[in-house]
């Protein structure tokens, strides 16, 4: 039996998510646990150092490669459309709840990773938005991890 190549490409980048999910979920306990501070922020010990590190690679992963990989996915396995109006079609479509939440998460990732502030309290604001958006992002990925159990990739 052929299994269809859209669906087993699905699968793929869908572990994959799903990885990067359960990453960024322990990443996020772990930073609920340790409770930093602003003035702890200033001067970071090693440990957290790496544990803002894999918060800041996985939540990048996870909404890189939900946009890039996993939505443009569902819509392939969908035949819905092509990729450029994804957000919005997948809106449409009930697969997220707002295109423009998503777009975002997606700014809030961009000033997390991308944008440099000199100050620590602003580097820190942007470490609580990334923390928040982040929660975000894992309930958009069991939004996802519904309509695909019940949709597209049915044990």
């Amino acid at each position: 039996m052929n299994a269809n190549p859209q669906l087993l490409a699905l699968q793929q980048i869908h572990d994959l998510c799903q990885g990067h999910a359960e990453a960024l979920h322990d990443a996020l306990q772990d930073m609920a646990t340790r409770e930093l501070t602003l003035a702890e922020y200033s001067h970071l010990s090693k440990e957290d150092r790496r544990l803002l590190d894999q918060f800041a690679y996985r939540y990048t992963r996870l909404q890189d490669d939900m946009g890039a990989r996993l939505m443009p996915a569902v819509l392939k396995a969908l035949a819905a459309m092509s990729a450029i109006d994804r957000f919005a079609r997948l809106e449409q479509l009930g697969w997220l709840s707002s295109a423009d939440t998503w777009n975002e998460l997606r700014q809030i990732r961009n000033q997390f990773t991308h944008d440099y502030p000199d100050g620590t309290a602003e580097r820190f604001e942007r470490l609580g938005a990334a923390v928040e958006a982040s929660r975000q992002l894992l309930s958009v990925m069991d939004q996802f991890n519904q309509r695909l159990a019940g949709q597209l990739l049915k044990p």
